[in-house]
């Protein structure tokens, strides 16, 4: 360990390596087995899971980016299992703690705003920006270069392609692209490789068709998946969280 900069009250689980140049504040915890690489900046209020990695450069638990004042003390915390890849921006919340979850993949450039949540198993790739007050679900995939607006949800295991800007609501287990942001597709790939049956996979479908395709406005698609869908966990997830959206959903393709 090479001039890092650890303040003595910082709370280090076992196993925990520490590369050159780190610096460690005070109120600090970081579990077991983390490994925090060279020239990385752990600032007060940072709680760090187990067996996560943090490589060069990550900055977390700087004050919020924002013009809000509050004397409310908070927090980043990093679930168990995590990467920050190369630096990556995590910053306290400004009324509420600012919340990564385990098995996360943070790739290099990514910046976490104040007061976002990222639910476990959640991947965001390079260059992405979360404004504040963002929350992805688990098994989101945010693409590379790409920016969520403020107060922005993106639903369980959706995908957002690279560059694209998100202004409203993304709900679960659908592909996003273009600009605007459209829907395109239920994200099968994905739902395949996490052990989806056809059958889940079609209760999906005949959700979204419903809702993007059947032309009617989506109180009426909502109602109509009520009565035309069996109850299921996927029907449940898919409404509670469009019937929760106060900037509304994505839309559909325009017709070409």
């Amino acid at each position: 360990m090479k001039q890092s900069d650890i303040h003595p009250s910082a709370i280090l689980g076992k196993a925990v390596t520490i590369g050159s140049f780190v610096t460690i504040q005070e109120d600090v915890v970081v579990g077991d087995g983390t490994y925090i690489g060279p020239h990385v900046t752990i600032m007060s209020g940072s709680r760090i899971g187990k067996n996560c990695q943090i490589f060069p450069g990550a900055v977390i638990g700087a004050p919020a980016q924002d013009r809000k004042t509050t004397t409310l003390k908070t927090y980043v915390e990093v679930g168990d299992h995590t990467v920050i890849r190369e630096f990556a921006t995590l910053n306290r919340g400004t009324f509420g703690n600012t919340v990564i979850g385990s098995h996360v993949l943070l790739m290099a450039y990514v910046h976490v705003a104040h007061d976002c949540i990222v639910e476990d198993h959640v991947v965001v790739t390079n260059a992405a920006q979360l404004a504040g007050h963002v929350h992805l679900h688990h098994h989101a995939v945010i693409g590379g270069m790409a920016a969520v607006h403020q107060f922005m949800r993106v639903g369980a295991y959706s995908m957002v392609a690279s560059k694209s800007i998100v202004r409203k609501d993304v709900p679960p287990f659908i592909k996003v692209a273009r600009e605007p942001l459209r829907y395109c597709g239920i994200n099968l790939v994905a739902l395949q490789r996490h052990g989806f049956t056809k059958e889940q996979c079609n209760g999906i479908y005949h959700i979204y068709r419903l809702i993007y395709q059947s032309q009617l406005l989506l109180p009426l698609a909502l109602e109509e998946v009520d009565k035309q869908v069996n109850h299921t966990q996927e029907k449940a997830m898919i409404l509670s969280f469009i019937r929760s959206s106060h900037k509304g959903i994505v839309k559909k393709s325009p017709p070409k």
